[in-house]
């Protein structure tokens, strides 16, 4: 088996994207390679260590063919109108990247209306900038393109967790893991979605992404991810991490018959009154969280909302 060379040019397209966004601007990368709809990945821009939900779209380009148009300053980058119409329709600003293999440089541009041109034939293309380059002098005007209202960014969020949602409606159960580095002052971990198939082993991870709470603790500022659902310890994991705690902590044994000091109950009333909390720790370096998410009264609500505007119904015009 030989791995094809495109794919090894796509793989480093991203690779490089990636280094771009979290080294050169500092803002989180979050890959989505489950599926092509045309977005490769997102960026969340980060404010020193505050995360504030402005997002952008990436779609990601690699390779020398996307180089051969010459423009004005640039390549004409020629997308097809599937692709086109997904873009803007997009709930978050998107950017096309180019990845040049040769000089190792991720060229961008945002997609609009005032960066598409209508081709005589239909189509569409894009001039993407050779001076536009994914480093520090990206950083300004990728955040004013990633900053909306208020109102339209609540609106996005409830969008890109639509997925979540739906899978919640039909009954799959979803757990979010995460874990947080106590001793380190940046306060930066990674955060997990993934399906509980209830069959004793690890949930079936989702998507991951690194997560930066700012001065908040996890345990409050990892909830505040999903305000369509509701957030609580994962009930099958806690039991047992917090019994083998209890058993090791509280029993006796005498001449073969083991003994306990209290009962679990009484030994856990303490932790469950603290509700959100690590179920095991590493080394006295991390602790690790897994919470249950069940579809509140938001997210129901968002779908009743979402499922009038895609299949129609009386509009209350006049």
């Amino acid at each position: 088996m030989r791995r094809n060379p495109s794919a090894k040019i796509a793989s480093e397209g991203v690779t490089h994207t990636q280094q771009a966004i979290e080294d050169e601007l500092g803002w989180l990368f979050r890959n989505q390679p489950t599926e092509d709809y045309g977005i490769d990945a997102q960026a969340e821009v980060v404010d020193g260590e505050a995360v504030r939900g402005r997002l952008l779209a990436l779609q990601i380009k690699s390779g020398m063919s996307w180089f051969k148009e010459a423009g004005p300053g640039g390549w004409w980058f020629r997308p097809n109108k599937a692709h086109v119409q997904y873009w803007t329709n997009h709930s978050l600003p998107v950017v096309v990247v180019l990845y040049h293999p040769e000089t190792k440089r991720c060229h961008w541009q945002l997609v609009n209306r005032e960066t598409l041109v209508k081709t005589s034939t239909g189509g569409w293309k894009l001039m993407v900038p050779k001076a536009q380059v994914l480093d520090a002098s990206a950083r300004e005007p990728l955040r004013k393109a990633a900053e909306g209202d208020p109102y339209d960014l609540r609106l996005r969020e409830l969008r890109l967790a639509q997925p979540w949602m739906e899978l919640l409606a039909s009954g799959t159960r979803l757990v979010v893991d995460f874990e947080e580095w106590i001793n380190k002052t940046s306060g930066r971990g990674t955060v997990s979605i993934g399906v509980d198939n209830e069959d004793g082993n690890e949930p079936e991870a989702l998507v991951t992404w690194h997560f930066l709470p700012g001065p908040a603790d996890y345990a409050s500022a990892v909830p505040k991810l999903f305000a369509w659902a509701d957030a609580h310890v994962h009930e099958a994991t806690y039991d047992e991490a917090e019994y083998d705690q209890y058993e090791a902590e509280c029993s006796l044994w005498d001449e073969g018959d083991q003994f306990f000091t209290e009962s679990f109950e009484e030994w856990r009333r303490s932790l469950v009154a603290r509700g959100i909390r690590p179920y095991r720790n590493g080394a006295g370096e991390v602790d690790f969280y897994r919470l249950e998410l069940t579809l509140n009264e938001l997210g129901k609500a968002f779908l009743v909302v979402d499922r009038f505007a895609m299949e129609g119904g009386r509009l209350l015009t006049g």
